[in-house]
């Protein structure tokens, strides 16, 4: 049986000896074998930081991301092959989308963020610009930009697929190479993505590396330019956080560890009503989806002391009908743990929660399977228990990471959100009610505790994505024993690899750098509109200036009688002078905005194509009949879209009176068309 290859430095290479066994999780046949013996780290990790992050931090954001929507497209056309490797960990094929699909739909969800929430430039402006001086010539704004390392992976066994791409995605966005290290016990399936990712040619070499094995050294070859994220353990998350290199160079270490979750069943939830039923069907999911490997999965089920009876009955009718056994036999309901290791890890565990509990369902020492040897493959029972005793430690100490849940009583919303605190931080915890006065108690009180929550009830049940379900547009972590960290969040994710720095300027040359027009960088009033300009032909700090137009108390009238709005301030004088922030009748805002427009818009056809809305409109000075408006139409950003004939342009613009006072300021966004 060949070594699982690492792909390190540009090319394959095969670790020496004759490695240790990988094996089957259903049938225990050996799969491959695994060994980083004599591979080069230290040369790995410079390798990235010199060929992979410079060719990365070349390309825009934007680029960046077309990438990984061309990367998820091509690996979805090999998903077929993943899921059937994927079935050798002992996943069912629900299993196996839950991890292959979910990893691509985090490349497509990477992909749109960076396309519609980030620009197509290099560096990231984050926040407002900060003005440092009365005279508007100091001011400072916080730009983030990639960090020159390498992202280094440590991913758990559970989710060969998903793990390293929920990694890779912010990770390359921001302009980062990463070196994945798979969990050995599934790494065969990791390697074989990995492969397919290398052939594609996608990604620009250097950008991705793997290390089939055994860390080793790693740690000790990094800098402080070089991000770590682990998912695994509470105990190995905690050890390589103290790592000598990790600790003394200040390396940024993100852990997502695994956690007692805990699902809060509301006093309303009465059985026959929705809330219980999904409060059951989704502890079973919980249970059985991978074989309870998750570390997102109900490992304490906290429910009212009355409803103890009518909850464990309701489960264990439920668990009754899950057929455990090989994956590839359609009636399969759950698979196999990863390795028989990880089956007796589960009942070390159980052991521990017995001396807390009863068993509810289920058998740790025996379970009947379909198509399969139940010793030479590592299957388990489901195991559902019960602990009366809400104040005994162990089910809020001890995890079974497996398909095992513990039934609690509570007494009331003060003791379910204390109970669900002694789990000393959780990545995910659930709320099952339509009671809006308890949710609000729990989630309220929990929140601390918790990276994410989960109310669910009959109203959104249809769409809800379940409890265990990270999504790419969440943080995914936790507090506490969950490691302290946050992965994806959308572009919190991304912005994870950047360095953020405040930079402070005048305002030319906080424009240079940032690449966005800045109050006082000057203006240049062109010869011709803005409007008539193609999206290549404009320049940052292009201007109109148009005005000025007399505001008439016909004017308001018949805006008012046109529209409807006939509020008092702009129909009643009286009412209007009584009004603390009027000396009598004003124009509507909407007006002043209808007439700015009418000011500066170049009415004839050309490449302005749309106008598809405004951002950070503020009133700021009423405008009274009689007043007359300018309005300053200024290009602020431009932003082209790749592989489009046309890109987006911010424009700054400032309405101001006779007086020069700015009566409303925002940004105005268009669509114009590139050159033909």
């Amino acid at each position: 049986m060949s070594v699982l290859r690492s792909y390190l430095s540009g090319s394959w290479q095969e670790g020496g000896g004759e490695g240790a066994p990988l094996r089957d999780a259903v049938t225990g046949e050996e799969v491959a074998r695994i060994s980083t013996a004599g591979l080069d780290r230290a040369a790995a990790l410079e390798y990235g930081r010199r060929v992979g992050g410079p060719a990365l931090r070349e390309l825009t954001f934007h680029q960046r991301a077309a990438l990984l929507k061309a990367l998820a497209s091509h690996l979805r056309e090999h998903r077929e092959e993943l899921y059937a490797l994927s079935a050798r960990t002992g996943a069912t094929l629900g299993d196996s989308k839950v991890d292959v699909d979910g990893g691509f739909g985090t490349l497509f969800a990477y992909s749109s963020k960076g396309r519609r929430e980030m620009p197509n430039d290099t560096v990231y402006v984050d926040g407002a610009v900060e003005p440092l001086g009365k005279g508007g010539t100091f001011v400072a704004q916080h730009v983030c930009t990639p960090l020159h390392g390498v992202a280094v992976q440590i991913n758990a066994f559970n989710f060969p697929v998903w793990g390293p791409l929920e990694k890779l995605a912010p990770a390359f966005l921001a302009g980062m190479p990463s070196l994945i290290k798979p969990a050995e016990q599934t790494a065969f399936l990791t390697a074989r993505l990995v492969e397919l990712i290398v052939e594609s040619g996608i990604l620009p070499e250097g950008s991705v590396q793997l290390l089939a094995g055994e860390a080793g050294d790693l740690l000790d070859h990094l800098t402080e330019q070089d991000v770590v994220a682990f998912t695994g353990s509470a105990d190995t998350a905690a050890r390589l956080r103290a790592h000598p290199v990790v600790v003394r160079r200040s390396v940024r270490f993100n852990a997502e560890a695994d956690s007692l979750n805990c699902s809060v069943l509301g006093p309303d939830a009465a059985p026959g009503t929705p809330e219980f039923d999904l409060y059951v069907k989704q502890l079973v999911a919980e249970m059985t989806v991978k074989a309870g490997q998750k570390c997102t999965a109900i490992r304490r089920a906290l429910v009212p002391a009355d409803r103890m009876e009518d909850v464990a009955e309701a489960v264990r009718a439920r668990l009754a009908r899950v057929t455990v056994g090989n994956p590839a036999n359609l009636d399969v309901r759950m698979g196999a743990l990863a390795t028989l290791e990880q089956r007796e890890e589960v009942r070390r565990s159980l052991k521990g929660l017995l001396d807390a509990g009863t068993v509810v369902f289920g058998d740790p020492a025996r379970v009947d399977v379909v198509d399969a040897d139940a010793e030479r493959g590592a299957f388990l029972s489901p195991v559902l228990l019960r602990a009366d005793d809400p104040a005994r430690a162990e089910p809020h100490e001890i995890e079974a990471f497996g398909p095992v849940s513990t039934l609690i009583p509570y007494r009331d919303a003060a003791h379910a959100v204390e109970l669900a605190a002694r789990g000393r931080g959780s990545l995910a915890g659930s709320v099952v009610s339509a009671d809006a006065d308890f949710v609000r108690t729990v989630v309220l009180g929990a929140a601390p505790w918790h990276g994410r929550l989960l109310v669910l009830n009959g109203a959104d049940a249809k769409e809800s994505t379940g409890h265990g379900s990270p999504l790419p547009m969440l943080v995914h972590g936790g507090p506490g024993r969950a490691g302290g960290g946050e992965e994806l969040g959308g572009v919190r994710g991304v912005l994870h690899h950047m360095q953020r720095t405040a930079v402070q300027a005048d305002p030319v040359m906080l424009t240079a750098v940032t690449g966005r027009w800045v109050p006082g960088a000057g203006r240049t009033v062109t010869a011709d509109h803005p409007f008539r300009r193609h999206l290549e032909d404009l320049r940052v700090g292009d201007t109109v200036v148009a005005g000025p137009r007399r505001v008439t108390l016909e004017d308001v009238e018949h805006f008012a009688e046109f529209t409807g709005d006939t509020f008092y301030a702009h129909m009643d004088e009286e009412a209007a002078a009584a009004n603390p922030f009027f000396d009598g009748r004003v124009a509507h805002g909407y007006l002043v905005l209808s007439f700015a427009a009418g000011l500066f818009v170049d009415p004839d056809p050309g490449p302005v194509l749309a106008n598809y809305g405004l951002e950070n409109l503020r009133f700021l000075t009423p405008v009274y009949p009689g007043d007359e408006m300018t309005a300053t139409l200024t290009a602020k950003q431009l932003i082209p879209r790749e592989g489009a004939e046309h890109g987006e342009v911010r424009w700054d613009v400032d309405v101001t009176n006779q007086k020069g006072e700015s009566v409303a300021k925002y940004d105005l966004l268009t669509l114009v068309a590139k050159r033909p």
